[in-house]
């Protein structure tokens, strides 16, 4: 489901592609939602840890959070503007953050949300473990398919992908009695489905 609103010219493009493909034009409205919202973004490190497919409970030292300057700082370079007054009136900024809910700049966790969603990840949430969590990252806070899958996006097939899916599907899919999570498992198909439209 798109949460940016996607311009007349764009989904002109969408259903022209559609018409010559045979593709449903939700995919790649998907699609260019997932790109407006990361084209900009620097392609996550791979994690150097073991795999982190199960809930444990975070151990080693905590890493400090970024203080509100610091996301503020963070969130105006993306934007290319130098303020808060100018970031109000970006209209990419505009843009970005329409479809979100009670975006608040006086409080902090809208500028988390909002460097969660552009940025990158938080440096206290790289490395998360516990529900939710798999290769470091918590999917509902992140979208990173090929972090989650564990995968170089410059080299992986729709074969290395599609093993990856099967692995942790088999880990979360609903039927398994002992650690299935529905929510898990469909957000999994979504970070799948939204990868392998990328590759011929």
């Amino acid at each position: 489901m798109t949460t940016n609103p996607l311009n007349s010219l764009i989904l002109e493009q969408i259903s022209h592609i559609c018409e010559q493909y045979s593709i449903e034009s939700r995919i790649l409205e998907d699609f260019a939602d997932f790109v407006i919202k990361n084209h900009r973004k620097k392609s996550p490190k791979p994690s150097l840890t073991k795999s982190k497919t199960t809930a444990t409970t975070t151990t080693g030292p905590k890493v400090k959070p970024l203080t509100l300057t610091q996301l503020k700082q963070a969130v105006y370079a993306y934007f290319e503007v130098s303020n808060t007054t100018e970031l109000k009136k970006s209209s990419m900024f505009q843009m970005a953050t329409r479809a979100f809910d009670n975006i608040n700049l006086s409080q902090r966790e809208s500028w988390e949300k909002i460097y969660r969603e552009y940025v990158g990840i938080l440096p206290e949430e790289d490395g998360e473990t516990g529900k939710h969590c798999i290769n470091g990252i918590n999917i509902f806070k992140y979208f990173y398919p090929y972090r989650v899958f564990e995968l170089d996006p410059k080299t992986a097939t729709k074969e290395d992908i599609k093993n990856a899916y099967y692995r942790l599907s088999k880990i979360y899919h609903p039927d398994n009695q002992e650690t299935g999570d529905a929510e898990v498992f469909d957000c999994l198909t979504v970070m799948y489905k939204s990868i392998t439209t990328e590759i011929k």
